[in-house]
């Protein structure tokens, strides 16, 4: 076995290339980063040695795979760094809550929130911080700007 491996250097640095790079994706889901830096490193020393770059010897190869892993990751460290860090957009589920249009029961402030049965549930009823209003009164028509889990954000109706 091991007279065949140093047959056929490139294939070998080839296929440990593919599996550490399949054992970041399927074993690890990319949570280390140091499988796909290893992974590449050794595509890089394989394939340099098919194409006659690297002499097809231990030694060049140990070498090669060692700095093509510290390039990878000197290269890659603050591309995969920024997406990981890229924080995603606030994104708040539309709903078709949003724009349910009702009677108020109670009156309502900022600092004294109401409540309204609807489906079944109680929910809380907020002022929406948005709104130009700082009260809204019992029998007013209010319409649902935004919500929370339980909580109604509402705002008049004009």
């Amino acid at each position: 076995m091991i007279e065949y491996i140093n047959n056929h250097l490139p294939g070998f640095w080839i296929a440990v290339g593919f599996a550490l790079l399949a054992a970041e994706v399927l074993l690890f889901g990319f949570t280390t980063i140091v499988f796909l830096f290893a992974g590449l490193g050794a595509l890089v020393t394989g394939l340099l040695m098919m194409v006659g770059i690297l002499p097809q010897s231990w030694i060049a190869g140990i070498s090669c795979f060692g700095i093509a892993t510290g390039l990878s990751s000197a290269l890659l460290w603050k591309p995969l760094k920024n997406m990981q860090d890229g924080a995603a957009q606030p994104h708040k589920p539309h709903s078709d809550f949003v724009g349910l249009e009702f009677v108020l029961q109670q009156d309502i402030t900022a600092a004294n929130p109401g409540q309204y049965r609807y489906s079944g549930i109680d929910w809380v009823v907020e002022l929406d911080s948005n709104s130009e209003v700082q009260q809204l009164k019992k029998g007013d028509k209010v319409r649902v700007t935004a919500l929370d889990v339980g909580i109604f954000r509402v705002d008049a109706i004009r």
